[in-house]
């Protein structure tokens, strides 16, 4: 079965020998670390009985590390040194239990530990018990999952489809595991545009980062990209990943790349990052969308209290309901002083949430990113195109190093017509990007030029002055009066007005607010500096209004229907 697709339905009608002695929803215990299994065992099968030749040849040596000889054999950065393999445990099914844990405990470290990560000896035991283990790991050894039958990167769909069906029998979001790769292209195609004449020297080496790494998605398409473009250059890459399981699967499929898998650290990056003060050339992620972070509250804040900028959340913290600028402040930080760039994918609200103010939010973090000159670009997606979430969704592109033309500028991009319907949906997922739409988009992005679907802008066209106008208080139609003989101000009618920077306050209140209120004024020790995205705006297409001839005559043409019916009924 060279099509993925297919093996994955076949892995999926395993899981029918666990009906009854396990619920649905457990379903992905059993079959996920098997599948991992089953790939690895097939990655080795070549180099296995050498393997063992050798393992039998130095343990005579009393070497105190054995890894980096015997995973020298094996041709990858990982091996197994057990005796058996899939074939041999299936040849003594009355030993099924103990064999299989021979086996497990044969792999290298790395390996060992990303099979632990799935807590499969659980699985060993009740599955033992129920008498089906040998006809479950019968089934798996009947499946060619070697590399020459399905590469790499159908390997990551293969187990992106298993996640789904698992995430949608027990009501989890499969989205939070993965990202359509057609989204991955678009931002890798997006991330690597401007350096495609550094990316296609020989031996050049560049690092990328995903903080979100779910089952390495993000981190694959980039690698595969990157050999397309040049072969001879090398993308280390780097994830963490909070998800055990999915963390399992990203470091199975980078030890079996050659990549280093120690590059992969699992836990909560903002709470726990692994990654400490690296940086990277480029950074990538998708983050769960408006994710409480209350959890991590305390760690978060501390930090931006006690570091401020010399932390990774100087520019402000959002609100507790939603995390997404965590994960983009979290990456910035990230990012090489001599020039990195990020690609994130956002739902709206961090277009426009939080409002300008003493305190730092989202509006002072976008103010913080804008006023710095580090965004790039923001595209609009299509709709229904993710997983778990049918809601508009956008990609920002971060830059410290912008080219000349891009300098004080952000460019928005309205996708959001770029799709193709589904002839079947998954999930919330109808729509999907072509090569044509990506390469269209990518095309947009890298003319930088204004067009119906380009438009761009000044930075500061996104700050406004949010002034705070004070209207006297009065009693018995007397102004009252402050010790010092100015007006007070009556809160009641009190107003505020956001004022684009590049208006001045006086002139806009001169214009706009004294012809109706001509006692009016400004307080400006209240005046806060606010920044915000309003995309549905600045792309707004005027529509008129229907004539009155154009629904007269539909509704002349609805009664001569009626009329129709009527008769036909009488």
């Amino acid at each position: 079965m060279t099509n993925f697709k297919e093996t994955a339905n076949f892995l999926w009608s395993i899981a029918d020998l666990l009906r009854g002695e396990y619920k649905q929803s457990d379903y992905g215990k059993v079959i996920l670390p098997l599948t991992v299994l089953r790939r690895l065992d097939c990655v080795l099968e070549e180099s296995k009985d050498m393997v063992l030749k050798k393992h039998d040849a130095v343990k005579k040596m009393k070497v105190q590390n054995l890894d980096p000889i015997l995973n020298k054999v094996a041709g990858y950065n990982f091996h197994n040194k057990s005796k058996f393999d899939f074939n041999k445990l299936v040849a003594d099914p009355d030993n099924i239990a103990a064999n299989l844990r021979n086996y497990i405990n044969g792999f290298s470290e790395d390996a060992r530990e990303i099979i632990d990560q799935f807590e499969f000896d659980n699985q060993i035991v009740k599955m033992d018990e129920e008498n089906l283990l040998f006809m479950v790991v019968k089934r798996f050894q009947e499946t060619d999952l070697h590399p020459n039958k399905i590469s790499s990167m159908n390997m990551g769909y293969l187990f992106e489809e298993l996640i789904r069906k698992f995430a949608e029998l027990s009501n989890e979001t499969a989205g939070e595991h993965f990202t359509p790769r057609e989204v991955i292209r678009l931002m890798v195609n997006i991330l690597f545009l401007n350096d495609r004449d550094i990316l296609t020297k020989k031996g050049i080496v560049k690092t990328i980062y995903d903080c979100c790494a779910g089952t390495g998605g993000m981190l694959s398409v980039a690698e595969e990209y990157m050999n397309e473009l040049n072969p001879k250059a090398r993308l280390e890459v780097f994830g963490q990943e909070l998800n055990p399981e999915s963390y399992a699967i990203c470091k199975s499929d980078m030890l079996i790349k050659g990549q280093n898998p120690t590059n992969i650290k699992r836990g909560n990056s903002i709470s726990n990052d692994q990654h400490g003060s690296q940086k990277f050339d480029y950074l990538i992620t998708n983050p769960p969308f408006g994710v409480k972070w209350q959890k991590i509250q305390k760690k978060v804040v501390d930090e931006y209290e006690q570091l401020g900028h010399g932390g990774r959340f100087g520019a402000g913290l959002p609100s507790i309901s939603d995390g997404s600028f965590l994960f983009l402040m979290n990456l910035m930080s990230k990012m090489k002083p001599e020039g990195s760039r990020l690609a994130i994918v956002f739902n709206g609200s961090p277009l426009f949430s939080g409002s300008p103010s003493s305190k730092k939010n989202e509006s002072s973090i976008r103010q913080w990113i804008i006023e710095n000159d580090l965004l790039e670009a923001i595209i609009a997606l299509p709709n229904q195109l993710f997983y778990n979430t049918g809601i508009s969704t956008y990609i920002w592109v971060i830059s410290n190093h912008k080219d000349e033309p891009r300098k004080g500028k952000v460019q928005l991009i309205n996708a959001v017509d770029f799709y193709k319907k589904m002839s079947k949906s998954l999930g919330d997922k109808r729509n999907e990007l072509s090569q044509q739409h990506i390469a269209d988009i990518t095309k947009l992005y890298g003319d930088f030029k204004k067009t119906k679907h380009s438009k761009i802008f000044d930075n500061s066209d996104f700050g406004y002055s949010k002034v705070t106008v004070e209207r006297p208080l009065k009693e018995n139609g007397k102004i009252v009066l402050d010790k010092e003989g100015n007006p007070k101000a009556d809160s009641n009618l009190r107003d505020t007005e956001n004022i684009p920077l590049k208006e001045n306050i006086q002139k806009y209140i001169e214009r706009e607010v004294l012809p109706h209120v001509p006692d009016a004024w400004v307080d400006e020790s209240k005046t806060n500096i606010g920044y915000e995205i309003n995309f549905t705006k600045y792309f707004y297409e005027y529509k008129p209004l229907r004539s009155l001839e154009e629904i007269k005559a539909d509704i002349l043409a609805l009664e001569e229907q009626t009329d129709g019916l009527l008769n036909k009924v009488l």
